[in-house]
């Protein structure tokens, strides 16, 4: 039955009357508000207050009686008890009852119970229309309502007009920031307080304390707040206590969060879970560990407690600690956790059926992995992600992909987290072909253009040597995000294409994004593999500034560039500033200096590294060895060749292609032929070291003889095998073979020639005499001919003492490279070799003018374990006089077999006589003199020379390997000689 107002006013009246005929107005207004309070717990209607007029009690009696222990209708709807209360307003109000501040209150109740903003939103206009805006209670009653309603707008409003504000106040409009997710807000309305003189309650910290978590303000001002809480004597209550732990553990203070635990009056599960997970994360695992056994050890006192309380670990609690034996590897105490879990009978909460999992392929456990997921439902594709994840580890291709194949037979949707997993696998084996085929269900899927699945593509692509479609990917995501790039510009660092990967970091820049640790230090690596020392720099002020000084990764990058770089001083003081470091700090100073050219300094180190008890990898034995074979130092090779079988390294691939670089580099080709023989799966590389060795050393037809080899076996040649191919032509006259080898690099191989393999056929032709052969060949070049090309021209000129075209040749090599000194010597030469002196002199004086100083002829021979440095003329090796004794004694020795000097060709007659003719002896003689004085008899004698060995030493050291009976072995700047009985393996063609 619905009344109407006029209808039911009667009554009400009636109702009312007897205090309103006394004139107890306040009696009438507190017998409403008991009425209120049954219509807002919907225990009375205006339906008992019509019958009401039907009876003849009295006002009293009808409250006693009727509305506090009557029997009354229920059953009815929200929308009939939210009218009934503002009915009874209007009717109060209708009969003169003023309503107060608790009249509104009850309202403003019955409205949150309702969810009706609009209700309170009424109630706030008839307050605001009566004049209560200024009363306390209603305001601070006004912001709790609108907070609980979602209203936030309004309750900041409310807030904000409010004349005086309380502790409440404040605590509801933080409350009420809190729930908005405003946290700074939250912060500078707690801020307003202090500053008001108003001192904080329970409730209003520990909504502070959630404003302050996700980096929202420094840790110093939760210390302060900490402190607050201490001087206000509630540090021992859980609703400050649990989130200060929390708070504590996420920056890392464990020490902290165990004294705020230690001082709480009493523990919750919340208390011990925080604690625990903050020791977990923090790496304090055994810590973790040791509060598990506080918890639930039955001997301790803590867990009795517990168990008083009825507390128990929980399922995250589970999880953290299983985190902890993973991290410590402490397997039989996370098999104690599992037994635990079972017993307690959580084992099917999809927190601890993850963290079990994880658990278990973090201790290599695959079997028990499995075990644990086949245990499961199988229906949290989590669970499917985490195995995937662990057969990725491993390199198991094949289960990984059948357990993708069962997941969608099941009917669990793969996620933006399953496809990077099977991806992932794909790229570590380099699977390209099955990756694309992933790639094509996540377009199907729709995922092709999620960050997270798109960054692992990239990195696919990149990794795999497509960097083309991954610069494609990278170009057509809607949306970049660090890993993206990243990935990218790894991408190009690993594939040593250094300039576009440095393009790519500055691009990225440019966008605005931040570059991480990855970033910082794939940019790095490209700077290195350039030799760019600014930009390097530049790079290295950058990780700086983001922080990344202590980052091992880049510490490791920087290690690597100012090595390689030549930096030395630079090198070292990254080196140190890493720290401990570990094998790739080692190898990447090793490295670095090896390919600099600052080879010693590469072997120091390894001898550091190997007295420091650091245990070298396959690589670190390769980047050494490397360095033995650039000082031609057989010695050391050998030794450390002996340390890398002992290691275990000796039927690796690559271990074979270095120890075979080594020995053809040292003069042993024979010895680099046997370790070519024992290399188990030859590569290319295997193939390209062999075949440039033989040529090196002069042997140019077993180098083709081997280059077929490599044929019949299915390797196919790259560049670099045609560049030794190439030059063993060039070192034995083959010029037709020659030039047949380099038309079949692009009608055969598809191989495009580089500036290298131009140069190499135009050494052919020169070394040939066929200079108009030579000339047309450069000017039909394709790509311009660059410093290379010419220099190689120049020094065939000289050999063959062509004035005119290397008059030309000279010309470009002045336009191209100015300050280098090769040019004008061999101009020089020529000159002189014409005796054509006055030219000669001029070129030198041009030298002078422009400050280009010549590198001077060194050699070096090692005799006893010492290495020994002659220049030409040296007068400062401390047994100089009996050197050059000796090499009196062996000049003449030569001369009676038939040696005739050649130095004449070079200087001229009054040269000869105005200066002592010491002073013109070159470096290799003075060095085979010693050799021959210094060693035993009939032991080889192996010298370096840094330039190229001349007409007159050259026949020089076959007389004298006749004379002493002793096999020479000089490596110049271009190629092997073997001396051995008064001939030379080059065959006099050089």
């Amino acid at each position: 039955m619905v009344f109407s107002l006029p209808y039911i006013f009667g009554p009400f009246s009636r109702v009312l009357a007897p205090y309103s005929h006394f004139g107890v107005r306040k009696n009438a207004t507190i017998q409403s508000h008991k009425i209120f309070d049954k219509l807002y717990c919907g225990d009375v209607s205006m339906l008992s207050i019509a019958k009401l007029s039907q009876s003849a009690i009295r006002a009293d009696e009808f409250y006693e009686e009727e509305m506090v222990g009557g029997d009354f209708e229920m059953g009815r709807s929200d929308k009939e008890i939210r009218m009934d209360g503002f009915d009874f307003l209007y009717l109060m109000e209708g009969r003169g009852i003023q309503p107060d501040a608790e009249t509104f209150a009850l309202l403003l109740n019955q409205a949150s119970r309702f969810r009706s903003v609009l209700d309170a939103k009424r109630i706030h206009g008839r307050i605001l229309k009566l004049g209560f805006e200024g009363e306390l209670s209603l305001g601070n009653k006004l912001i709790n309502v609108y907070r609980d309603l979602g209203s936030l707008a309004d309750a900041h409003q409310v807030f904000g007009t409010m004349r005086w504000r309380d502790g409440s106040s404040f605590s509801h409009i933080i409350a009420a920031c809190i729930a908005e997710g405003r946290k700074v807000s939250a912060l500078r309305y707690f801020m307003s307080m202090q500053d008001e003189g108003l001192e904080p309650d329970l409730v209003t910290l520990s909504q502070v304390l959630k404003a302050c978590f996700g980096g929202s303000v420094g840790f110093s001002f939760v210390r302060q707040l900490h402190g607050k809480i201490i001087r206000l004597g509630f540090h021992t209550d859980l609703a400050v206590g649990n989130p200060l732990i929390d708070l504590y553990a996420k920056a890392g203070d464990v020490i902290k969060a165990r004294m705020v635990f230690d001082e709480l009056g009493w523990r919750d599960s919340t208390s011990w879970v925080a604690m625990i997970s903050g020791y977990a994360q923090n790496g304090c695992s055994e810590e973790a560990l040791f509060l598990f056994s506080q918890m639930q050890g039955s001997a301790l006192e803590f867990f009795l407690q517990m168990q008083v309380c009825g507390l128990k670990p929980d399922p995250v609690t589970v999880a953290s600690l299983l985190s902890a034996c993973a991290s410590i590897g402490d397997f039989w105490k996370g098999q104690e956790l599992h037994a635990y879990v079972t017993k307690s009978g959580i084992e099917s909460d999809y927190i601890v059926e993850g963290s079990l999992l994880d658990f278990y392929i973090k201790s290599g456990d695959l079997a028990a992995a499995r075990a644990c997921f086949d245990a499961t439902k199988r229906t949290n594709v989590v669970l499917w992600n985490l195995m995937l994840v662990a057969y990725g580890q491993i390199g198991n291709l094949s289960d990984s992909l059948e357990l993708f194949s069962q997941m969608q037979i099941t009917g669990i949707d793969p996620n933006e987290y399953t496809y990077p997993s099977v991806l992932r696998t794909c790229t570590s084996l380099g699977n390209l072909d099955l990756g694309e085929q992933i790639h094509a269900q996540t377009v199907k899927s729709g995922f092709q253009f999620n960050v997270y699945v798109s960054s692992v593509l990239i990195d696919m692509y990149a990794k795999c040597g497509r960097l083309d479609i991954a610069q494609k990917m990278l170009d057509r995501l809607p949306e970049h995000d660090i890993v993206s790039w990243t990935s990218m510009i790894s991408g190009y660092s690993q594939h040593d294409r250094f300039a576009e990967a440095l393009n790519l970091f500055e691009r990225m820049q440019l966008q605005g994004m931040r570059a991480d640790n990855i970033g910082l230090s794939s940019a790095i690596s490209a700077c290195a593999g350039l030799q760019a020392l600014e930009e390097g720099k530049k790079v290295h002020s950058q990780s700086v500034v983001h922080g990344y000084s202590s980052d091992l990764s880049i510490g490791n990058a920087l290690v690597t560039f100012y090595a390689r770089c030549g930096q030395i001083k630079e090198a070292y003081a990254a080196f140190q500033s890493v720290g401990d470091g570990d094998a790739i700090t080692w190898n990447g100073l090793i490295s670095g200096f090896a390919q600099s050219g600052h080879s010693e300094e590469a072997v120091q180190v390894f001898s550091r590294m190997h007295r420091a008890g650091i245990e070298a990898s396959l690589y670190t034995f390769c980047s050494t060895i490397s360095a033995s074979a650039n000082l031609a130092d057989v010695k050391q090779g050998k030794q450390i060749h002996t340390l890398m079988i002992k290691g275990g390294h000796e039927s690796d691939t690559e271990a074979g292609n270095v120890l075979v670089t080594l020995y053809a580099k040292c003069g042993s080709i024979e010895d680099a032929y046997r370790e070519f023989l024992l290399i188990p799966q030859k590569n290319e590389v295997s193939w390209n070291a062999i075949i440039t060795g033989y040529a090196q050393h002069g042997h140019g037809r077993e180098a083709l003889r081997l280059f077929e080899w490599m044929k019949e076996e299915g390797v196919r040649p790259n560049h670099i095998t045609f560049v030794g191919v190439l030059s063993a032509c060039s070192h034995v006259g083959l010029v037709s073979e020659g030039l047949g080898f380099f038309r079949s690099m692009s009608h055969e191989y598809n191989i495009s020639p580089r500036s290298e393999h131009y140069a190499c056929v135009v050494d052919i032709l020169g070394r040939a005499g066929s200079f108009d052969d030579a000339q047309q060949f450069i000017e039909e070049m394709p790509i311009r001919p660059d410093a290379m090309v010419w220099r190689t021209l120049l020094s065939a000129c000289t050999v063959r003492k062509n004035l005119e075209l290397g008059q030309v040749a000279a010309q470009h090599l002045l336009e191209l490279e100015p300050q280098d000194s090769a040019t004008y010597v061999l101009l020089s030469n020529i000159h002189a070799a014409l005796r054509k002196w006055d030219a000669r002199d001029q070129i030198r004086q041009m030298m002078k003018d422009r400050r280009i100083k010549k590198e001077p002829g060194q050699s070096w021979i090692e005799v006893n374990n010492i290495v020994h440095a002659f220049f030409v003329g040296d007068r400062l090796h401390p047994l100089c006089e009996k050197i050059y004794e000796f090499l009196e004694d062996l000049t003449n020795r030569t001369l009676a077999i038939g040696y005739v000097p050649d130095h004449q060709s070079l200087l001229h007659d009054l040269e000869l006589q105005q200066k002592d003719p010491t002073a013109y002896v070159h470096s290799e003689k003075l060095a085979i003199s010693f050799g021959v004085m210094s060693s035993p008899p009939g032991i080889p004698l192996r010298i370096i020379k840094n330039l190229r060995v001349c007409n007159d030493c050259h026949t020089f050291m076959k007389y004298v390997s006749k004379v002493v009976s002793r096999a020479i072995i000089v490596r110049d700047a271009n190629r092997f000689h073997h001396f051995d009985n008064g001939t030379c393996s080059c065959g006099d063609y050089w």
